[in-house]
């Protein structure tokens, strides 16, 4: 499974999202491929399931995306992942 974090250019928002994201896969117990990426670079090939903040969600089109009031709360992306991994039975 691949998870991308997407800010608007791709650089510091998105670095620190993969970092909080990754945090959240190791208290978890899963294991996923995570990267970072600009929204102007996404596509719906790039990733299983795309996590961004709120305000980008709805700029891009792809199958599965998160979208996040706060992008550095662990609690919110530990519940949102939690959510997402339990319907897909990996939790």
């Amino acid at each position: 499974m691949k998870i991308l974090a997407v800010c608007g250019s791709g650089l510091g928002s998105s670095f620190m999202l993969e970092m909080n994201i990754k945090k959240v896969l190791k208290e978890l117990g899963v294991e996923a491929e995570v990267g970072h990426s600009d929204l102007a670079s996404v596509t719906p090939a790039d990733a299983d399931i795309f996590i961004m903040s709120r305000d980008l969600a709805g700029s891009v089109s792809v199958p599965c995306k998160i979208a996040l009031s706060n992008i550095i709360a662990l609690g919110e992306i530990k519940e949102k992942l939690t959510e997402e991994f339990q319907k897909r039975g990996i939790l």
